[in-house]
């Protein structure tokens, strides 16, 4: 098991980062999967490595109704996309898909986007605050920005009762010889194997996504279903034995009606201030962050045109 952490940290270290179909299916997360994908797909691209994003081929199986509407508006940007025949599918399985995802490994993936935000001249301060009028405390703070997750339903000033953990489990592997992403869509579970780029053959395996819990302790029987669950969906995980490296528990930040992108006005002092909220997206923050970030700014373009005679757009 890795050394003691604080909660933020074991996130990182086991979150299975890719683009998926898991995400919802209203206008707001399909607008954000197409800009999150191509974003990466760009990444990937140009910056290879050096960004730790992938371009991985998936597979992504659903044991109940598919909701058709987000599949076909996915197969209209998704490289490689094709539906998987059903004389070829698992038993249990309705419906699948097959296309080019991409796989991100989350901790680098986090220094690579610090590096270059260092390189824009972004400073980086850690605070801890007990209301959202704290983050205002220098007054040369005109806007800020609301990325706070889970603590958006008891931070003074958001309280946002439609906020909710959805806890999972994982497990980081050595399986070398793990190629391919994997999903499958459960009525009542989730199963996935994320190959981790740039990690000398690191996969996580899933997982759980339980409404509400808040639970981050880690349990082995839960590591015994997704060992067998991840076995028997991936051949590539069943043809050589791999070697668990830790069990980590994540709380998604997740909320009813979906992720938050609003802008409202702070009083400080008796001047209004600009607060952008951006979170609850779940387990689908990699892939649709970026999108939301474009939309989080452009809520505040006004300000934002008064420090600069070009207009600003979000630049990663």
């Amino acid at each position: 098991m890795p050394k003691a952490a604080h909660q933020e940290d074991i996130v990182i270290v086991g979150a299975g980062c890719n683009f998926s179909a898991i995400s919802g299916r209203d206008k707001n997360a399909l607008r954000w999967d197409k800009l999150g994908y191509a974003h990466l797909l760009k990444l990937a691209s140009q910056e290879g490595a050096k960004s730790f994003v992938r371009r991985t081929p998936s597979i992504e199986y659903w044991d109940d109704e598919v909701p058709h509407e987000k599949i076909q508006d996915m197969a209209e940007y998704l490289e490689d996309f094709r539906v998987i025949p059903k004389d070829q599918l698992p038993s249990g399985v309705k419906f699948g898909v097959s296309f080019t995802t991409l796989t991100v490994n989350a901790p680098c993936h986090l220094e690579y986007l610090y590096q270059v935000l260092l390189q824009y001249g972004v400073r980086f301060l850690r605070k801890k605050i007990s209301a959202i009028g704290d983050a205002f405390a220098n007054p040369k703070t005109k806007v800020v920005f609301n990325c706070i997750g889970n603590a958006a339903r008891h931070l003074t000033g958001v309280e946002d009762t439609e906020c909710y953990p959805t806890r999972g489990q994982v497990l980081l592997a050595r399986a070398p010889n793990v190629r391919t992403n994997m999903m499958r869509h459960g009525r009542d579970y989730e199963t996935y194997i994320i190959p981790r780029p740039e990690s000398n053959g690191n996969v996580i395996l899933g997982g759980y996504m339980q409404k509400g819990n808040g639970d981050s302790a880690t349990y082995s029987h839960e590591t015994e279903s997704i060992k067998k669950r991840t076995r028997a969906l991936s051949p590539e995980l069943s043809a050589k034995n791999f070697e668990i490296l830790a069990a980590v528990a994540g709380l998604r930040p997740s909320r009813n009606g979906g992720a938050r992108i609003e802008r409202t006005t702070v009083n400080v002092n008796g001047e209004p201030r600009a607060a952008v909220h951006n979170y609850g997206t779940g387990g689908t923050g990699f892939q649709a962050g970026y999108g939301m970030a474009i939309e989080a700014v452009a809520t505040v373009d006004d300000i934002l045109q008064k420090w600069s005679a070009e207009p600003i757009t979000a630049k990663i």
